[in-house]
């Protein structure tokens, strides 16, 4: 594993999602597979299926980050309009591709490959296919880019091919610290110098409210897992000074 810190943003596309009729969960799946690799996702983003969106949005991610996942867009119906977003972004041509065509066929009958379905085989001209065990439709790399089917079962499987090209990074350890029947207002002052007094350790307070129990649990993230004990025993102290001065009151 190398000691580099490496990003990556999510792109994901599709008005459906912008409408609330599908919720997504590809944004949360990315980010917890790529954590144990050590990269950190840095920006999550939800666009709708417009091309200069997308291609706007691609080219800045590109350059903001050392990867770059899309989901959506890459289907067989006229709103699939994510390869050519892709193709522009980087300037390429696009078209239908012979190997592209072949993965299809362990799917579809020559019949069954309509007009339709070929546009599943347009790739950017360059891009590495990345394989799809589920219906053989390819996704595709290009650049710094990977580009990816929509719907969750089929994204996933794709991210089996992926995971050899990437890069591994400085791996993020986490602790974790629950207190009940204090509020985050209370925390705010004592967790910021907590944080202040270490460089490489992110803090953060997850309020939690119900019935039964108010409280906050407090999540410590950092390279050091040495590092981040000691930091756990400060939350821990923080929490019970926190309680007596709840008491007095």
């Amino acid at each position: 594993m190398s000691k580099k810190v490496i990003t990556a943003g999510i792109v994901v596309i599709g008005d459906e999602l912008l409408s609330g009729r599908t919720q997504d969960s590809n944004i949360s799946y990315i980010a917890k597979w790529l954590e144990p690799l050590g990269i950190r996702v840095e920006e999550a983003r939800i666009i709708k299926d417009c091309e200069s969106i997308i291609v706007n949005t691609v080219r800045e991610f590109s350059k903001r980050f050392t990867y770059i996942f899309t989901t959506g867009g890459i289907g067989p119906t006229h709103d699939d309009i994510t390869a050519d977003a892709i193709a522009k972004a980087f300037n390429l041509s696009i078209d239908i591709r012979e190997d592209a065509v072949r993965m299809l066929k362990q799917r579809y009958s020559d019949k069954e490959l309509n007009k339709a379905r070929l546009r599943m085989a347009r790739i950017p001209k360059g891009a590495s296919l990345i394989k799809n065990p589920v219906s053989q439709a390819p996704g595709f790399q290009v650049s710094n880019v990977f580009t990816l089917a929509g719907i969750p079962s089929i994204m996933r499987a794709m991210l089996i091919d992926v995971q050899d090209r990437l890069e591994t990074g400085i791996k993020l350890y986490s602790i974790a610290v629950m207190a009940e029947g204090i509020s985050e207002g209370d925390a705010a002052l004592p967790l910021s110098m907590i944080e202040k007094s270490y460089n490489n350790v992110i803090l953060g307070s997850y309020p939690n409210f119900n019935s039964e129990l108010i409280g906050v649990q407090f999540v410590a993230r950092g390279p050091d897992s040495e590092e981040l004990k000691k930091v756990k025993l400060q939350l821990e102290a923080m929490v019970d000074n926190l309680k007596q001065t709840e008491s007095i009151k």
